[in-house]
C-alpha cells in the first residue's frame, strides 16, 4: 500500500530553492521512501551500513562525487563530517537540489547542519501519517482504532498488530538509539522514566516529581527528556507568554509525538482497554495536537502551537497565533457537546479581548458548528482550522 506524504510536493519546492535540503524526524516515519519516491533517479545511500560509512570516512571526496542527478544521504548524523564537504561542493557547484539528506536525531543533526549548512539547507520535518494521509489512502478508522494503532507508516503498509509493532519499536530503534546516548547501567531506570513520561501525557512537566520516582537526579531526569525529544521520542509544548497581569505557567506540557507508541508504554493491548483507560481523554488530546502540527511542518512552517494556563488553573489546551490574532482550541474526546468545555475559552476571550479572533472546540461528536462564540469541529475536521 502507497500513502502518498503531504509533505512531498514541499521537499520537491524546497529542492528547486536550496542546493541541500535536510528530512528529520522519527525512525521509521517514512523520510526515506520519501526521498527516494520524490527523487527517484537520485543516487541512494545509506549511512548506517557499516562498510558504507568506512567508505565515507576513508574517502568523503570520491564518496561524494555527485553525478547529475543528486545525491540522497541517508542517517547522515552517523558520518557527520560530510557536511563539511558537502558544504564545499554545493559551494562550487552552485546547483539547486544536489542533496537530500535525511537523519532521526533532532538535535544532533541540526547542530551539524546549521553549522555547516547555514543558509544552504532547506530544513523539513516528518512525522508519523496524518489521518488526511491515512483518509486518501482509505484507511478510515474510529478513535479508539487511532489511538490504539498510532500513525507509523508500518502499522498501515504491513497490517501489523500495534502492541507487538510497538514493543518492537521500543526495544529496536529507542533502546539502539539510547544505547549510545545513556549509560546502559542507566537504561532499566531510564525505562521506567519513559512510561511514566506516557502516565503524563497532557501534563505539565515536572522534573521534580519524575526525579523523586525514578531515584535519579533532576538533572538526569532533565538530561533524559533532552534525549527523548531529540530521538522523537516526547514533544514539549511551550506555554503561550504575554504581558498580562496574570501569573503565568511556565513549565511545558509533555506529549508523545505518536500517540500509539504512548498507549503501548501505558500497558494498553487492545480496543477495550483503550475505551476504559482512565487516560484515553488524555491521549486523545495528544493526538489532536500532533494532527495539528504534522499540518503545519508538512507545509514547511513551525508548528506556532502552545498552551496557556495560569496560577488559578484557568487552562486553554492550545493557542495558535494568526498575524497578530490567537486562534484558542479546547480538546475534549467526548461524543456529546457540553457548555462547560467553553468556560477556558470564555475566559481567555476576557483576558485577550482585542487579540483572539476565533475559539474551538474539537471533539469526538460528529456535529459542527459554527458562530460567534465558538466553532465546533469533529477530530477528524482539524485541517479546516487553518483555510
Amino acid at each position: 500500500m502507497i500513502i502518498k506524504r503531504e509533505l512531498e510536493p514541499e521537499l520537491k519546492s524546497s529542492a528547486k530553492q536550496y542546493p541541500v535540503v535536510t528530512i528529520t524526524g522519527p525512525r521509521q516515519s517514512g523520510k526515506t521512501t520519501l526521498a527516494r519516491r520524490a527523487f527517484p533517479r537520485y543516487r541512494y545511500v545509506n549511512l548506517e551500513e557499516p562498510d558504507t560509512r568506512e567508505l565515507a570516512h576513508a574517502d568523503p571526496r570520491a564518496f561524494l562525487n555527485v553525478t547529475e542527478k543528486g545525491m540522497i544521504l541517508d542517517e547522515i548524523q552517523r558520518v557527520p563530517e560530510l557536511l563539511s564537504y558537502i558544504q564545499s561542493i554545493v559551494d562550487d557547484k552552485r546547483k539547486k537540489g544536489q542533496f537530500i539528506l535525511t537523519g532521526s536525531r533532532n538535535f544532533e543533526l541540526m547542530e551539524s547542519v546549521t553549522q555547516s549548512l547555514a543558509g544552504r539547507t532547506a530544513i523539513l520535518n516528518l512525522l508519523p501519517l496524518s489521518m488526511n494521509e491515512l483518509k486518501k489512502a482509505k484507511q478510515h478508522n474510529s478513535v479508539d482504532q487511532y489511538l490504539l494503532k498510532g500513525f507509523y507508516p508500518r502499522v498501515y503498509a504491513e497490517n501489523l498488530e500495534p502492541c507487538k509493532a510497538y514493543r518492537n519499536y521500543f526495544q529496536t530503534y529507542i533502546e539502539r538509539d539510547l544505547r549510545s546516548l545513556v549509560s546502559v547501567k542507566d537504561l532499566r531506570a531510564f525505562q521506567k522514566f519513559v512510561k511514566l513520561c506516557a502516565g503524563r501525557v497532557g501534563q505539565i512537566f515536572n522534573a521534580s516529581t519524575l526525579s523523586s520516582e525514578v531515584g535519579v537526579s533532576v538533572p538526569t531526569i532533565n538530561s533524559w527528556v533532552s534525549i527523548l525529544e531529540e530521538s522523537y521520542i516526547v514533544f514539549l509544548l511551550p506555554p503561550y507568554f504575554t504581558n498580562v497581569k496574570k501569573r503565568l505557567v511556565r513549565s511545558p506540557k509533555m506529549y508523545f509525538y505518536d500517540v500509539g507508541l504512548a498507549a503501548y508504554l501505558l500497558g494498553i493491548e487492545n480496543l477495550t482497554q483503550i475505551s476504559r483507560d482512565p487516560l484515553r481523554g488524555a491521549l486523545f488530546e495528544n493526538m489532536v495536537v500532533m494532527e495539528l502540527m504534522k499540518y503545519r511542518l508538512n507545509r514547511g512552517l513551525d508548528h506556532g502551537l502552545y498552551f496557556f494556563r495560569d496560577d488559578r488553573q484557568h487552562e486553554v489546551d492550545l493557542i495558535m497565533a494568526s498575524g497578530a490574532g490567537l486562534v484558542c482550541v479546547e480538546i475534549k474526546s467526548s461524543l456529546t457537546f457540553h457548555q462547560d468545555f467553553l468556560q477556558g475559552l470564555r475566559y481567555i476571550r476576557h483576558v485577550f479581548k482585542n487579540k483572539t479572533i476565533r475559539t474551538i472546540v474539537i471533539y469526538a461528536g460528529v456535529g459542527a458548528q459554527s458562530g460567534e462564540e465558538f466553532s465546533l469541529l469533529n477530530y477528524q475536521d482539524t485541517a479546516s482550522i487553518f483555510v
